[in-house]
């Protein structure tokens, strides 16, 4: 089995893929409610791959993983009160935490781009900063 290092770096490289395929915050007008839907896809699989590796961080340190209807919200929490990331940051990712709540729980036909702008125009700034703080944590190596 690989180690934490080599799993967190799969999950780094998936989310570095889903950057690469979104379209500029300024194109949003311009794409169809099928284009739009699958750039709610994406933004939904950019934050799974933050929670993949949040959790793959709170396993490897024997850490509970929250259960129950509010897991999304407490994991990030746990994440901030662990010391992986911080409160900074945690506020940013929070907009992506519930946009990924609405486009679950919603129909891909609600999408505003108006709403999705400020998540392209930031993720790959709140992606860094989730890198960085991630290996810079004493949770992982390398």
């Amino acid at each position: 089995m690989a180690d934490i290092a080599e799993r967190i770096e799969a999950e780094f490289e998936v989310i570095d893929r889903i950057i690469e395929l979104l379209p500029s915050a300024d194109s949003l007008n311009e794409l169809s409610i099928l284009e739009l839907a699958g750039v709610g896809s994406l933004l939904h699989n950019f934050y799974n791959g933050v929670e993949n590796v949040l959790k793959q961080i709170c396993v490897e340190h024997n850490m509970l993983l929250p259960s129950g209807d509010s897991w999304h919200r407490d994991l990030l929490n746990l994440a901030v009160d662990t010391r992986i990331i911080t409160g900074d940051l945690a506020i940013e990712l929070r907009t992506h935490l519930a946009f990924r709540h609405f486009f679950t729980h919603g129909y891909s036909t609600e999408l505003d781009p108006r709403r999705i702008k400020p998540l392209l125009e930031n993720i790959q700034t709140i992606y860094t900063q989730f890198l960085n703080e991630v290996k810079k944590s004493a949770r992982v190596d390398g």
